[in-house]
């Protein structure tokens, strides 16, 4: 039952060429079919994809599904196999009206691709309604002057059905007197005129009846009756006659109730009751008995209600004027509807994507959505559009058909729903619109990298801190959203002081927290930095790093060390006193260094023990022994000193060393031999004992001073320092320079490292520690917070002043590079 255009077969094949060079989103062809009203629920209509050249399983796979432009849905579709059928039996009467051909519009959707295809179904009449007379009895008053020849109009029977189904014919039965003859009307329409073959006699026949037939063209046809009389009147032998034959009305649609169309005039040339007219309308249709009314006295043509320019746009009015003498005349009335602008056009969304992710590309289809305007010309025509700088635009498909589509980029983190309103506008004057707000969610894609709120952090922890506390947080923000905001931390690979720095610290991957593995020691590093990197949940994940400068802040965790005089398990040597010493003579110095910076390597020297406690005193800044007063015969020749070095810290730290002198009226080997009294013998045997000691730790320092010396010469300077570092021992840093010295000028730490060579004479048997001298001008420290020691400061002489000088001379030579 399907209906093509026409041509079926090169017709085909052209518009199949078409359908398959043209792939736009929505496709304009128009697939027609047929079908008879009043046919079954469930009957066929038409393969659906046959028609558009698909396969029946890409309907299912596609949701293939029908729209329908009114409110019922007389059809339904299929999937599986493409069958079109019907839904609701439709009733063209009740559809259509007196509307010929009757349409049923759709549209059949598609997805992936979306594709949209306008259908129509003529909906074909059956004979289902007979010819029906308002009235079941017309009463004609007819004078008996009528000559033969004369027309009379019948009220016109109504058939709801269309074409050859509706209102063919009129008959009557048989007479002597009248025929029907059946016109047409400009709109198609058929009505009756009863012609009177002969005069009338009154007095012969004052009634004469018979039946008007109204008969369809339907197969079998439909008929409708109804009874003629005749009554026939007395003489009157003048009509009356209109102004005008025809009249023409226009007005504008929405007129209120009791308007005034139009008045009709007739006069008759008789007096009395016979030139008195009555006006009425006849042919009068069901529409317009409820349209319209006129006044029988004043030929008043009024309305009934108020006019729609979309429902008809004119009507024809058949109205009869009737004399008391029962002569009549008739007229028409054209009424031509003027169309206003009073409908808004109606926006209807067919179809919605939300959300769409934020890289969806420009031109990218979101909606599909219809506007109908009912109104006529350029109140009919209508132009769609939404807000200004919004990244979509709108397409028109087709005369009705528009798309909703991508403009330009979008990003979900500057905004991450629209709110979109579709206006649809006539051209009337007023203009008319419609606006409809859709709602598009936009998806998040991974675009963003994390970004930290600060450039690079400084984080702080004191040396000797326990193992997992915190000592930071870093914190990093992505503007994306759930699993692509989600930001992971963790530590880039590295070492520090030769350790992997996995070791040192680690950080929470979820918040970011930044926790100490192992107690950190500030002599050995005093800072270091480290990458962290925050890494994004996406697929595939993007990330941001920065560093971390991690500072040791230095506990007082060192104690003193004393360099010099040197304390060891050996026997303690003996510093020479002249007798002839005045007061403030310098007698040694105590130089001493602390692991530890700051404060907390501040030293301070004090005297807490002597054997004669008012003979000397100790600088507390520089450590010099000076003595208080000259020295006398009463004196003690032995002296014995204990002095304490403390640092600055908090708690302080400390450190004791012992000095012995010996006070000697000089320094020559006879006074030396002289001062061995042989009276003595036990005091003389533990002399002697010291002495070897003394020399045997002389000759093992001068022999190590001379291969120091050569290694110096051969190697690199580099290598140099780690072997002196190694020897030294604590008493230098990780790079091999001397930790925060003392200046014996009391100046503060010592500023550049020194190297000291022993230097014995042949005949130095008895002889003590005398004097050293720097042999290495300086070492360049590899860390600039390492104090230098000065080669003027490091060790002075045990004896100082012009006397000692001379009298050493011959016995202490002084070895310099």
């Amino acid at each position: 039952m399907r209906v093509r255009n026409s041509e079926k077969g090169l017709t085909r094949q052209v518009l199949s060429l078409i359908l398959f060079l043209c792939v736009p989103e929505v496709r304009t062809e128009m697939l027609r079919y047929a079908v008879t009203e009043e046919t079954g629920s469930g009957s066929f209509v038409a393969n659906i994809a046959e028609d558009l050249g698909l396969k029946a399983e890409n309907l299912s796979a596609r949701q293939a599904r029908i729209i329908s432009e009114g409110e019922k849905q007389y059809f339904q579709l299929d999937r599986g196999t493409g069958d079109l059928f019907i839904q609701e039996k439709i009733d063209r009467e009740e559809l259509c009206g007196q509307i010929d051909p009757c349409l049923v519009h759709f549209e059949i959707l598609l997805q992936s691709p979306l594709q949209s295809y306008r259908a129509e179904v003529s909906v074909y009449d059956i004979n289902d309604h007979s010819p029906v007379f308002l009235n079941n009895e017309f009463i004609l008053k007819i004078s008996e002057s009528t000559m033969p020849g004369n027309r009379f109009l019948l009220e016109s029977a109504q058939d709801l059905d269309v074409s050859n189904n509706s209102l063919q014919n009129y008959s009557i039965s048989s007479n002597d007197y009248f025929q029907i003859y059946t016109r047409d009307r400009s709109d198609g329409r058929k009505y009756a005129e009863l012609v009177l073959d002969k005069p009338l006699d009154r007095e012969k026949k004052p009634e004469i009846s018979f039946t008007l037939t109204a008969i369809d063209g339907g197969s079998p046809s439909r008929s409708g009756t109804a009874r003629i009389r005749v009554m026939v009147l007395d003489i009157n032998d003048n009509n009356p006659i209109f102004s005008l034959l025809l009249y023409k009305v226009q007005i504008l649609e929405n007129r209120p109730e009791d308007y005034l169309l139009a008045t009709v005039s007739a006069t008759d040339l008789d007096e009395g009751i016979n030139g008195e007219i009555s006006y009425s309308i006849i042919q009068n249709s069901e529409e317009n008995r409820q349209t319209f009314k006129i006044n029988p006295l004043t030929g008043e043509i009024r309305l009934k209600q108020p006019l729609d320019f979309e429902d008809r746009e004119n009507y024809e009015i058949d109205i009869q004027g009737i004399d008391g003498g029962g002569l009549s005349a008739h007229c028409k009335v054209l009424v031509e509807l003027l169309d206003m602008n009073d409908n808004a056009p109606e926006v209807t969304i067919t179809s919605l994507t939300s959300p769409i992710p934020e890289n969806s590309q420009p031109g990218r289809v979101m909606a599909l959505f219809s506007v109908r305007d009912r109104d006529s010309g350029d109140n009919g025509k209508t132009v769609c559009y939404i807000e200004d700088e919004l990244p979509f635009t709108v397409r028109k498909v087709s005369k009705t058909s528009y798309s909703l589509v991508t403009e330009s980029s979008l990003d979900r983190e500057r905004l991450s729903k629209y709110n979109i309103t579709i206006t649809a506008q006539d051209l009337g004057s007023p203009s008319l619109a419609t606006a409809v707000t859709i709602t598009v969610e936009i998806s998040d894609i991974n675009d963003n990298s994390p970004v930290f709120n600060e450039a690079s952090y400084t984080m702080y922890t004191r040396e000797n801190n326990g193992p997992g506390i915190k000592i930071g947080k870093v914190s990093a923000i992505d503007s994306d959203s759930e699993q692509n905001a989600k930001v992971t931390y963790s530590l880039l690979p590295a070492e520090v002081g030769g350790l992997p720095l996995l070791s040192y610290i680690s950080i929470n991957s979820e918040n970011g927290n930044v926790y100490a593995l192992r107690s950190m020691d500030y002599e050995h590093i005093r800072e270091f930095q480290v990458t962290v990197r925050a890494a994004d949940g996406g697929s595939p994940p993007l990330s941001s790093e920065v560093i971390i400068r991690v500072v040791i802040i230095d506990e007082n965790d060192n104690a003193p060390f004393i360099l010099y005089p040197l304390q060891n398990n050996s026997a303690p040597a003996n510093d020479l006193v002249p007798r002839s010493a005045e007061a403030g003579y310098l007698v040694t110095k105590v130089v001493a260094v602390d692991g530890d910076s700051g404060q907390n390597s501040w030293l301070s020297y004090h005297l807490l023990k002597a054997t004669d406690p008012g003979l000397f005193t100790v600088g507390s800044q520089n450590g010099e022994i000076r003595t208080t007063r000259p020295l006398n015969e009463r004196d003690s020749f032995k002296q014995k000193l204990l002095i304490l070095t403390k640092d600055n810290g908090e708690p302080s730290l400390s450190t004791t060393a012992t000095l012995n002198f010996r006070v000697v009226d000089g320094f020559s080997d006879a006074y030396m031999q002289i001062f061995e009294v042989p009276n003595e013998k036990e005091e003389d045997s533990t002399l002697t004992t010291y002495l070897v000691i003394a020399l045997a730790m002389l000759s093992f320092i001068f022999l190590f001073s001379i291969i120091l010396f050569v290694i110096i010469k051969g190697c690199k300077r580099r290598n140099f320092s780690e072997k002196y570092n190694s020897a030294c021992g604590n008493f230098y840093g990780a790079n091999g320079s001397p930790s925060n010295l003392v200046d014996a000028r009391g100046t503060g730490n010592l500023s550049q490292p020194c190297h000291y060579e022993v230097c014995l004479t042949n005949g130095s048997s008895n002889s003590e520690f005398k004097f050293l001298r720097p042999i290495i001008p300086s070492f360049l420290s590899q860390n600039s917070e390492i104090d230098k020691v000065r080669d003027n400061g490091f060790l002075n002489s045990s004896h100082a002043g012009s006397q000692r000088e001379s009298m050493s001379q011959d016995r202490i030579s002084a070895c310099v590079d």
